[in-house]
Formats: structure tokens, C-alpha cells, sequence
């Protein structure tokens, strides 16, 4: 059975003129893909208008609040104790946003605890993949 995990969090996204204004955002993890952590994001947060969902991977996340880590479109670090900070890159620009770390970690053992590190199912992925790119061919 799929479990799906959802952890509400607030952010601070950090404008060009250093201010920080707050967003909602909801941190989700899915059995069904259990590399890949997501962070949604709603509509009136994002340029178009429309819900927004950034999909990276678990260890990432793992790895960023004790580092910096990441390349390509996220990147993540640890900034001060308490905060860490998740760069996105897209191709409209850039979005630099803090998040509680106490609240990232925990939202990672709550997923550790859907699926352990090491345990993840890799064949059932590959599938679930093959499958969405090459659907009944």
C-alpha cells in the first residue's frame, strides 16, 4: 500500500531587495516514488498564477541541511542554526526561499519512517517510470 506524507511548513522567500516575504508551502513524500521529495507550492504564490511542485531527491534534502549540496536546479544549504535555504532555478529565474530546519528534519524522519534509507524499492520505480514514458507501448 502507497503511503503519502504531507507536512504544511512556512517559508521566507528572499526578494532581490533583501526582503523576506512569507509563503505557504507543503513538503510531500510518496511511497510510490520513494527517492523523490516534493515541495508544493500554491497558486498565488507562483508568476502564472497556478500551482507550482518542485520534485527533487530525498538525500538531497538530507544532505543540504547538514551542507551545502545540490546542482542544477536546486540547491540547498544550511544557513545559520536554524534555517536552511532552497534555491530553485527555472528558466523564468530564480527563487531563493528559507525554510525552519527543525521542521525539515523532521518532516525527513517522518519519511524515513514511511520508507527507511536503503530500503527504497528500485525495481518497483524503474517500472513506474518505463511506464509514464512509454505508457502501453
Amino acid at each position: 500500500m502507497d503511503v503519502t506524507l504531507e507536512q504544511p511548513v512556512r517559508a521566507r522567500l528572499i526578494t532581490s531587495e533583501d526582503q523576506e516575504l512569507p509563503v505557504p508551502a507543503t513538503l510531500r513524500y510518496d511511497s510510490a516514488d520513494p527517492f523523490a521529495v516534493h515541495v508544493d507550492f500554491p497558486p498565488e504564490v507562483s508568476l502564472a498564477g497556478e500551482s507550482v511542485t518542485w520534485t527533487f531527491a530525498r538525500a538531497l534534502l538530507e544532505q543540504g541541511v547538514d551542507g551545502p549540496a545540490g546542482s542544477g536546479d536546486v540547491h540547498i544549504w544550511p544557513c545559520g542554526p536554524v534555517r536552511t535555504v532552497v534555491e530553485f532555478h527555472s528558466p523564468l529565474g530564480l527563487a531563493l526561499l528559507q525554510f525552519d530546519t527543525g521542521a525539515l528534519r523532521r518532516f525527513l524522519l517522518r519519511s524515513y519512517a514511511v520508507v527507511a534509507a536503503g530500503r527504497e524499492d528500485v525495481g518497483a520505480a524503474v517500472d513506474r517510470g518505463l511506464e509514464a514514458l512509454l505508457g502501453n507501448v
